[in-house]
């Protein structure tokens, strides 16, 4: 088995927002990857004493453990318990409604020698490689299938579209989202590598349009984790006039974990 895992702050001046571990348990028998991307808040308030990668590595940790150590739990449930320890572990001291509370995207795999299980959070992605070459991406399509101009402020978002039926939800305090992930699994024998990518790494697609998903897996693949998030740093300076990235960050953390089997 090869696993491959490199997270690049988008600011050497700030914390990396992201989180991403892979678990291989003592019985060889099987495997874990969690990929998170926390949510950066805007200026204001956010109700939480805690900071952002605070609450992924919390979260993220919990969630290493559990898909790891209860493999028969399932990953939405996993999500679950993870989100509860998480917010006990700041409830008495922060405001867990506020709508910027902490938060993340979650990308999740388990794999064991019958079935390679998934669950998808918001928009980070996870990209399945079947033997005979054909590559699948697995995505939370709710945030990009919303009008432009519905995302035209953070009010306009926080109050009808953050973790709001009919928007997009991503893994804060109320551990009933992780019903709202899309999971999945496949036989194991129909899996020989697969991805999981931040929105820092999935740019090469989604904003630039370097090329289809098969080839960024392919750029993963042959050259390397480090060669994709370069060539997305490459594109992101080249975009001087914005006419890709609009009003977004121009650096963004980037993740990018890669098992082959």
């Amino acid at each position: 088995m090869r696993t491959e895992l490199v997270s690049e702050p988008g600011d050497a001046a700030r914390p990396n927002e992201d989180f991403a571990s892979v678990g291989l348990p003592a019985s060889g028998q099987g495997g874990a990857v969690v990929v998170l991307d926390g949510v950066t808040p805007p200026r204001g308030a956010t109700g939480c004493l805690h900071s952002v990668p605070w609450f992924t590595a919390r979260l993220g940790g919990a969630l290493t453990e559990l898909t790891v150590s209860l493999p028969d739990v399932p990953l939405a449930e996993a999500l679950s318990l993870a989100l509860a320890r998480t917010a006990k572990a700041h409830r008495g001291t922060c405001d867990l409604s506020h709508p910027r509370t902490p938060q993340a995207t979650v990308v999740m795999a388990r794999w064991s020698p019958e079935t390679v299980e998934y669950l998808i959070l918001s928009d980070s992605a996870l990209l399945v490689e079947s033997p005979d070459g054909t590559l699948t991406p697995y995505l939370d399509d709710r945030l990009s299938l919303l009008p432009r101009s519905a995302l035209a402020t953070d009010e306009m978002i926080d109050a009808g579209l953050r973790n709001k039926e009919g928007g997009f939800f991503t893994a804060a305090a109320d551990p009933s989202v992780a019903s709202r992930a899309v999971t999945g699994s496949l036989p194991r024998a129909e899996v020989r590598a697969l991805a999981a990518l931040t929105d820092g790494a999935t740019r090469w697609v989604d904003t630039f349009a370097a090329g289809e998903w098969s080839d960024l897996f392919d750029v993963v693949r042959k050259e390397g984790a480090q060669s994709l998030v370069d060539q997305v740093r490459a594109l992101e300076l080249a975009d001087a006039d914005r006419a890709f990235l609009r009003r977004g960050k121009t650096h963004d953390d980037a993740t990018v974990v890669f098992v082959e089997f």
